[in-house]
């Protein structure tokens, strides 16, 4: 990317894809009757001056802000499908922290811990295995990916995409469930909360090093997990219709990004 690039990241949906910018958003998909529908906006910011204070709070913070964007794109989109929405996904939500509990109270402290933060990736993967879902993923990288490199063609694997943050997630959260499971029982949630929130932002700050730096051999090791789980898991080659969807949703983020410059 050259300096005149806006910086862009996306969320594919069951039916369309949501693309952000630093101040706006961008949103298309396709109704019931293959109708395609466009919606873009100003995005919320939180605690500005705790992100630059705070690098460690980065990461937490900007996840925030996209799950932010959510209310506001299904008022201007009634059709849009969130990948949480399908009622597998919810279900998976209510099994894993249902299993969860179990696990906590029946293991051992560790054992238990370290169970308990393994079940809590069960509803991301089965959102991922939705019908389009992964395809949708597959058309925001390469929309987002093509205009990064000036229009020549990108791959549906992108190194900045989210699935990236799952290794080094897994790992630090394992190693915090561990050790809060060794706090004692009345300061086990605090402890949790406190830990998990350090682990995202240790692991966004990790990632975003590593889509810095893609030379290095360090950050090539950190990256190779996340390519791989795209490639073979969370992603897939889209459709020029879903391809479609995409571009409409990066050009009406950009449009309002280029108008605020």
């Amino acid at each position: 990317m050259d300096e005149t690039t806006i910086r862009l990241g996306g969320m594919a949906l069951q039916n369309g894809v949501l693309v952000h910018g630093p101040t706006s958003w961008g949103c298309a998909v396709r109704d019931a009757d293959g109708a395609l529908h466009v919606a873009s906006g100003r995005k919320p910011r939180l605690a500005p001056v705790a992100r630059q204070r705070f690098p460690v709070l980065r990461g937490p913070l900007a996840l925030a802000e996209a799950f932010a964007l959510l209310p506001a794109v299904r008022r201007a989109l009634p059709d849009a499908r969130l990948p949480f929405e399908r009622p597998a996904v919810l279900g998976s939500v209510v099994v894993s922290a249902l299993a969860a509990r179990v696990v906590r109270r029946h293991g051992r402290s560790t054992g238990g811990e370290v169970a308990a933060a393994a079940l809590a990736l069960l509803p991301a993967a089965v959102a991922l295995r939705g019908p389009n879902l992964a395809a949708y993923h597959g058309a925001e990288h390469i929309s987002i990916g093509t205009y990064e490199n000036g229009g020549e063609p990108a791959p549906k694997e992108h190194p900045r995409c989210g699935s990236q943050l799952v290794p080094p997630l897994a790992v630090a959260s394992l190693a915090v469930n561990a050790v809060a499971g060794r706090a004692p029982k009345a300061a086990r949630n605090a402890a949790r909360l406190l830990g998990t929130t350090v682990a995202v932002g240790a692991s966004l700050e990790l990632h975003a090093w590593a889509a810095r730096n893609p030379g290095r051999r360090l950050a090539s090791a950190i990256a190779r997990p996340g390519l791989e789980i795209q490639r073979r898991f969370s992603t897939a080659e889209p459709s020029a219709d879903q391809l479609e969807v995409a571009n409409a949703a990066r050009d009406a983020c950009l449009a309002l990004e280029r108008a605020a410059d």
